[in-house]
């Protein structure tokens, strides 16, 4: 055979290799439902719970392998005037017996939708916010502990009809929101308008993230309690930069607590994704916009979006993967070590595993 013939076969068969084998490892994405704005979330029995809206409609599908396959949609049930778009739309969190939904409606009243785990079926409970009414801006975190306990943090218009930053938790036992908390408001009278608040919880710790808007700046704020949100310490500004900004960038970012309890934050400032932990120097990560977060310290995975394509991006190499077209992507960290991405492409609900 001469020798540039068998050089380019072995050319063409490295390169049909190759493509085998990270085809093999990063699947296409598959559409599971149709609808928009999904949150996902897994518990530590490996249960992934997928929620979205439709019109004034809410649903949730299950994976019970990780992923591999889901449920058909299952009705969790109905908000009129549901707000649905721009990351607002219905939350999600499990534990490990129960999980738990919320929504919000354009008159300001969080809904609140439980889930036994044992009887398989969606119960609407009280509002979250205990004055009605004062969340009419539609934007809020929720999380979970492995105690069953759930945690609510959301944009609160009751101080002055200015928005701040306001907490609740849900308990087991008692099957209601507990007082509503002042967690932040800004001596500029508000904190930014349309900036969806995070929250992570991990044991007794608690931490809540926002963007505030002082001295004409739009820059992240954490505050972290220690004791299950029964106080907070005051909240520190993340980062060394600022983003002087006359408007709303609509981007709230997304935040974390690992295992060691250790919080770990990534946010946006102008067109640039930053990660940090709290007291540290902020890392260049990426370009984008509309970040989020999941993972531990040895496996974190940031989700961005960038020109209408999603990606992940790795903390610690750097390394940037093409999720696929769309909007809003969400990335969740599985026990096998894999990385499940959900994310919106028009109104379909899509999901790919890496």
């Amino acid at each position: 055979m001469p020798f540039m013939k068998f050089v380019l076969l072995q050319l063409t068969f490295l390169f049909t290799s190759a493509h085998l084998t990270e085809t093999a490892s990063n699947p296409v994405s598959e559409t599971i439902a149709a609808g928009q704005q999904p949150e996902v979330c897994v518990n530590k029995k490996g249960e992934v719970r997928i929620a979205f809206g439709r019109s004034d409609s809410i649903f949730c599908v299950t994976s019970t392998d990780m992923g591999i396959s889901f449920t058909e949609p299952e009705f969790v049930g109905k908000v009129v005037e549901m707000h649905l778009g721009m990351t607002r739309g219905p939350q999600i969190a499990s534990s490990s017996n129960f999980s738990l939904i919320t929504a919000m409606d354009k008159k300001g009243n969080i809904h609140t939708f439980f889930l036994n785990h044992s009887k398989h079926k969606w119960q609407e409970q009280s509002f979250v916010n205990d004055i009605s009414g004062s969340a009419p801006e539609g934007l809020m975190g929720l999380a979970a502990d492995d105690k069953d306990n759930f945690y609510a943090v959301w944009l609160d218009i009751r101080k002055e009809k200015k928005n701040n930053i306001y907490f609740s938790n849900f308990t087991r036992a008692s099957k209601k929101w507990s007082q509503n908390k002042l967690v932040y408001a800004s001596p500029d009278q508000h904190v930014c308008e349309c900036c969806k608040p995070g929250i992570a919880v991990e044991g007794s710790k608690v931490a809540v993230m926002f963007r505030n808007w002082l001295n004409g700046s739009r820059d992240l704020y954490l505050a972290v309690s220690n004791n299950g949100g029964k106080q907070f310490d005051n909240a520190v500004k993340l980062g060394e930069g600022t983003w002087k900004l006359n408007g709303c960038p609509m981007d709230g970012g997304g935040v974390s607590i690992d295992k060691a309890g250790t919080i770990h934050t990534v946010w946006r400032r102008e067109g640039t994704i930053y990660y940090c932990k709290p007291g540290e120097k902020e890392l260049q990560i990426t370009n984008g916009k509309l970040c989020s977060i999941s993972g531990n310290t040895d496996n974190l995975v940031v989700a961005v979006q960038d020109a209408g394509t999603t990606k992940i991006v790795e903390v610690r190499t750097h390394k940037e993967l093409i999720i696929g077209n769309g909007n809003f992507l969400k990335p969740i960290l599985l026990r096998n070590g894999k990385v499940l991405c959900v994310w919106e492409d028009g109104v379909k609900i899509k999901v790919r595993t890496v």
